[in-house]
């Protein structure tokens, strides 16, 4: 199954991932698209973003049916980035968006399972104030908007890193 977990930053997707892959070791990491870029800012802007789609859409698909993989964000991932530099007035991405959501529903073409971390406030999860707390925001809020129209399986996990790892596993 192909399965890419999909969230915020600082949501707890490595944690999972880690602890999926402990379990499952005949599954394929594809770490976060950014861990393959050596030119990547502090701050990300648009570019950025665009960038990790390319590459995070160009990786699934190197992924055939059937194959174990997991997948540390979704093409989704970076729309919702893009939407949320132009809901907080940082950049206009706003000619991006037609074609990076037009990007992600071919890399999603890919993607048996879309695993999703909302931020919330019962996972015990505190991101440093140095993690961009506002547009970690705004990227969950753009993202579980985005999630209304996928075409893939999508399930929701929350809770203890025990908890999402069984709500994971049941999924399978």
């Amino acid at each position: 199954m192909r399965i890419a977990v999909s969230g915020s930053h600082c949501s707890g997707k490595t944690t999972l991932v880690e602890a999926f892959l402990a379990k499952h070791p005949e599954y394929v990491h594809e770490p976060e698209p950014y861990e393959w870029l050596s030119d990547f800012s502090s701050e990300p802007s648009a570019a950025d973003f665009w960038q990790q789609l390319e590459l995070s859409v160009e990786r699934l698909s190197s992924h055939s049916p059937g194959s174990n993989v997991i997948a540390e964000r979704s093409p989704l991932d970076f729309v919702a980035y893009l939407e949320a530099l132009r809901n907080l007035g940082r950049e206009n991405t706003s000619s991006l968006l037609p074609a990076a959501l037009d990007l992600a529903a071919r890399g999603m073409n890919h993607v048996d399972l879309l695993v999703v971390l909302p931020l919330n406030d019962d996972d015990g999860i505190e991101a440093p104030e140095s993690e961009d707390l506002e547009l970690r925001e705004a990227m969950n809020v753009c993202l579980l908007e985005i999630l209304a129209d996928a075409q893939t399986r999508v399930i929701e996990v929350a809770g203890t890193e025990r908890q999402r790892l069984a709500a994971l596993e049941r999924a399978l």
